[in-house]
């Protein structure tokens, strides 16, 4: 069994650094900075130049734990004997086993971290994170730290930064339709977790969500919260019963309503949620769930007053899939359209003697459609869409602004392939057709959260300040062949908030006075960790920034 540990927390780069270093070396000053959002695939509108800043408390909590766990009172025995198996991974020029012995007789990391105060809006450039030595003989610490610091430290609060993508799309759209305001912190579901790259990273990604939303599945993010940041202090996140394939596959297609009876009396009141895509989605949201009206309207109000029966459709363009088709009914129209007309209004079906039809057109000589080709008939459902189709049966209520919300004893969510572009258009597409944006759940997943990496965000720890016999040295990177994002700060570094704009900014090159007095905070001193915030007030502080 994989056991991680203090000494195999590293990749082998950096096993020769120590040795490196100019003679009389004594201070390592390193930042770890957000470079560059370029990579973030998110709408333009929604890239404002800012990350949500994430993990430290975690980080600084798991740094502790496995270094004293595993060094600091393991005999030094046994610590030379793993050293001895995995330092040498370079060859016999590998680390001086002397560093080690001097560390393990000290009895404690002698760093100094400081970071910005999680849940903060940052912007891009400016550094979230300081780490220097305190004393002299440890110059090599810092960067030694460094590929655990990185690969610990990016995922949180990228899927934060994203999540709080999400928000702003599900704010924006309330705001348009009269959504149910309070109803969004519920419309991000973290569906993540069995396609993320193992546990531990699920719970850092899932972490970062719940700054964001109360809606999720990921158990280990709450259990991370809760021992890192006192979660038991508030209410965390929760999600509620849902069914997957194989219990549909169970009972049976041909007893496929059945079992949803089954599971409605099985669970008469709060929320169910059932997968409704094993066959025939739509079966299911057209026929099956008239039969099972009179059932579904007779749930019984939990404690929180919800008693709905959510269908969760699985597979296909989830666009479509919620919103339907924009049809064009020939049957019904008043003159002849053109063809080319009918493009331009970005008509895709057509009904005709009751009937639905895909269609694509053709193209003539000057570019413009010449005609249409039927292609596929579609059920009359499959051109309304879920949303419509539960809106016919069930009906509901209007928003102050006018759209329509589908009664509350019936919802849809989908959780398959999402993005925040996917996200955005569903929501626009229903409120194109009358709809509010409470009318659907999504569920986050891997899809989004794991199609990321430490470049999403161009996170990168670098060295900006030295001291070498006793003498300070600002020094910095700037590649002539890079484009500018990887050029470093320069020598001992301040964060501090702009008069006008109240956002952080980066002051370089600054004395050890201003560099103490900067808003980075130490969270870490001498193997003494600073007290975590809770997890509320890290929450609060993230959500300010929507």
């Amino acid at each position: 069994m994989f056991k991680q540990t203090a000494l195999t927390s590293l990749d082998s780069y950096k096993l020769g650094h120590a040795d490196q270093y100019p003679d009389l070396m004594e201070k390592v000053y390193s930042n770890f900075t957000p470079r560059s959002d370029k990579h973030l695939n998110i709408p333009r509108e929604y890239k404002d130049g800012t990350i949500v800043w994430a993990g430290s408390g975690a980080f600084i909590a798991e740094l502790d734990s496995i270094w004293n766990d595993t060094f600091f009172t393991e005999p030094w025995e046994d610590v030379e004997a793993e050293a001895s198996i995995y330092l040498p991974f370079c060859g016999p020029n590998g680390f001086n086993m002397q560093r080690l012995f001097e560390l393990h007789s000290l009895g404690y990391l002698p760093l100094e971290i400081k970071a910005l105060p999680e849940g903060s809006s940052v912007p891009i450039g400016v550094p979230v994170l300081t780490i220097t030595n305190t004393k002299p003989e440890f110059y090599w610490l810092p960067n030694f730290l460094e590929t655990w610091l990185s690969s610990e430290l990016w995922k949180m609060s990228t899927s934060a930064t994203i999540s709080r993508v999400y928000r702003r799309i599900l704010e924006k759209f309330s705001k348009i339709t009269g959504g149910n305001k309070d109803f969004i912190a519920w419309q991000g579901h973290d569906f993540s977790i069995r396609g993320m790259s193992g546990i531990a990273d699920a719970a850092k990604s899932g972490t970062g969500h719940l700054l964001f939303f109360t809606g999720t599945d990921n158990i280990p993010a709450v259990k991370l919260i809760n021992d890192v940041y006192r979660g038991q202090e508030t209410f965390v996140g929760g999600s509620v019963p849902a069914t997957e394939h194989s219990v549909m596959c169970a009972g049976g297609m041909e007893s496929e309503l059945d079992t949803f009876r089954r599971l409605i009396q099985k669970y008469p009141s709060g929320v169910l949620s059932i997968v409704s895509d094993t066959w025939d989605f739509w079966k299911v949201i057209s026929v099956m769930a008239k039969e099972l009206k009179p059932e579904i309207e007779a749930r019984i109000a939990d404690s929180f007053g919800l008693s709905k029966v959510v269908f969760r459709p699985d597979s296909g363009d989830p666009v479509k899939i919620l919103c339907g088709y924009k049809v064009f009914d020939l049957d019904n129209a008043a003159e002849k359209v053109l063809d080319y007309e009918l493009e331009e209004d970005g008509y895709e079906v057509v009904k005709t003697e009751g009937r639905y039809w895909t269609i694509k057109y053709v193209y003539d000589y000057d570019g413009c459609a010449g005609n249409y080709e039927f292609i596929k008939e579609i059920s009359e459902a499959e051109a309304k869409g879920a949303v419509e189709v539960l809106w016919d049966t069930f009906g509901g209520t209007f928003t102050m602004e006018g759209y329509k919300t589908v009664s509350q004893k019936v919802g849809l969510i989908y959780g398959d392939s999402i993005t925040p572009r996917r996200c955005e258009r569903i929501l626009e597409e229903l409120s194109a057709k009358g709809f509010a944006s409470d009318n659907v759940v999504f569920g986050i997943g891997s899809y989004t959260f794991q199609y990321q990496t430490r470049d999403t965000l161009g996170f990168a720890m670098k060295a900006t300040y030295v001291e070498i016999a006793g003498e300070g040295k600002a020094i910095f990177k700037d590649p002539k062949t890079d484009d500018g994002v990887k050029k470093s700060a320069k020598g001992l570094l301040a964060v501090g908030k702009n008069w006008d704009s109240g956002k952080y900014e980066l002051f370089a090159n600054v004395t050890k006075g201003e560099e103490i007095n900067g808003c980075l905070e130490p969270i870490f001193y001498n193997g003494v960790m600073t007290p975590v915030e809770s997890f509320s007030d890290i929450r609060n502080r993230a959500l300010s920034s929507i």
